[in-house]
């Protein structure tokens, strides 16, 4: 069983930066492609981002392309989501999951294993 803790969230002004964490125990976390979904209060979770289990195949959604980067350190069994010049509307709840079929779609249901989230919030 594979536990997921994300962190780093938190309460920034628009045109801010935050870095998110997402630390795995208990799995093989190298073998797993990684994502990130992010939940506002009253809507669907949406998809962010994902990284492959070498970092060689990486998505993002359109709203967020040229705002956020994910990587990964598989010595650390660590993803990350670096994410500039926030907007309001990047304001959710944010999670990781993990898809130990290294296919990383863009759809939550497919992902495994999912940590608790972590708050982001933008102001204006």
């Amino acid at each position: 069983q594979v536990q997921l803790v994300e962190s780093g969230g938190g309460l920034v002004q628009a045109g801010g930066s935050l870095r998110l964490s997402c630390a795995a125990s208990g799995g093989a976390f190298s073998t797993y492609g990684m994502g990130w979904f992010r939940q506002a209060p009253g809507k669907e979770r949406e998809f962010v981002a994902a990284i492959s289990r070498t970092s060689g195949l990486i998505r993002y959604a359109e709203s967020v392309k040229g705002r956020f980067t994910i990587s990964r350190d598989n010595a650390k069994n660590t993803v990350y989501l670096q994410m500039n010049s926030l907007k309001p509307e990047d304001t959710a709840g944010y999670y990781c999951a993990a898809d130990p079929r290294n296919l990383i779609p863009s759809t939550h249901a497919q992902y495994v294993y999912w940590g608790q989230g972590t708050q982001v919030t933008v102001s204006s």
